[in-house]
């Protein structure tokens, strides 16, 4: 078995911003795991402000390489040693399920036969009032029942006229609507504002207050007249038994998976069950990634929550880049399709 990795900067096609700032590139790295002549390609990428395992580019470097070292003397993954670096487990994981596949189709399901597409929100970026508004108008004409908007950046109240632009257009019924204040709201101000965005029909809000504040959370989650759903809160929480004390304290009523950032496929799959032994829904994103990762995440999002996926996934970034990596991803209307006949497009 040989491994090697190689960096790569990408550009998004206009600055994606949110409360934490605005991305203009994003660097990923391609993991390429290669046994008997077959080849299986993964992607290790972090956000720089966010993941747990961010660090220098040298030291990110020098831990691929000593991951791919490992993998070469013993066929195998170390799973354990890489809980702390999800997005590495992550891209190595990848790479040895395309192995295994023999393709870009990682699972087997109807998705990976192109027979079912998985349905995804639109997802409105943090700008000025104006350009909100614009990139809202073009999700919803391009046929998304789903939106998402990124809030926390520009003024709250301007955010709120927004909000209520769409409900006085569309019912709750025609538009589901999300919002993600990326903890930009503080425990002093998230109720006052969670009470103002309740009357026009929300269906979550993520992350309203910063990680790491469990009692100001777990407050907001018995109180909050709007479900709310935890992303940030879940980065670097990576025991299972650390998992299920976060789960039990805070109870939300939904949890946002990110393999990059929640403990690749496997750490997932381990949130995934400890919430739904409490009751507490999910739903899977990308977290920037490139077409690499977003197709993994596809597949893996397909064979744990489908056949028949009808609750929508935030897996709606394939066109995020000017300069994304070519796979058998499609978006129609409001879902993401595999088209197994362009099975080997990726360059």
């Amino acid at each position: 078995m040989k491994v090697h990795f190689e960096r790569r900067l990408l550009h998004f096609k206009q600055p994606a911003g949110t409360s934490r700032g605005v991305y203009t590139t994003h660097l990923s790295y391609y993991v390429s795991v290669e046994s008997d002549g077959r080849v299986g390609q993964g992607e290790c990428s972090v956000l720089p402000d966010l993941s747990c395992d961010a660090m220098p580019e040298a030291d990110y470097e020098a831990l691929l390489a000593d991951t791919a070292a490992y993998v070469e003397r013993h066929g195998t993954i170390p799973v354990e040693a890489l809980r702390p670096y999800p997005s590495v487990l992550f891209g190595f994981e990848t790479a040895f399920d395309e192995l295994a596949a023999g393709s870009t189709a990682l699972s087997d399901t109807p998705f990976a036969r192109g027979e079912e597409g998985i349905p995804i929100n639109g997802l409105v970026w943090m700008g000025s009032f104006d350009e909100m508004y614009e990139r809202l108008e073009q999700k919803l004409k391009d046929g998304f029942h789903c939106v998402k908007l990124k809030i926390g950046a520009i003024d709250f109240d301007r955010e709120l006229e927004l909000v209520k632009h769409i409900r006085e257009r569309f019912s709750r019924d025609e538009v589901e609507l999300r919002v993600d204040a990326n903890g930009g709201f503080t425990p002093d101000n998230a109720m006052e504002r969670l009470r103002a965005l309740a009357p026009f029909g929300i269906h979550s809000i993520e992350q309203p207050i910063r990680q790491h504040q469990w009692d100001a959370m777990a407050r907001l989650c018995r109180l909050s007249p709007l479900p709310i759903a935890l992303d940030e809160e879940l980065i670097g929480v990576n025991s299972r038994d650390e998992k299920a004390r976060l789960l039990d304290t805070i109870r939300p009523a939904f949890i946002v998976l990110k393999p990059s950032l929640h403990g690749g496929i496997r750490g997932c799959r381990e949130w995934i069950a400890l919430a739904d032994e409490r009751g507490i829904g999910s739903w899977i994103t990308s977290a920037l990634e490139s077409n690499v990762g977003l197709n993994a995440i596809a597949h893996f999002c397909a064979s744990v929550y489908g056949p028949g996926i009808t609750f929508p996934q935030g897996l709606g970034t394939g066109l995020l880049y000017t300069d994304n990596i070519e796979m058998p991803l499609e978006i129609r209307g409001d879902r993401l399709w595999y088209n197994p006949a362009k099975e080997g497009l990726k360059a």
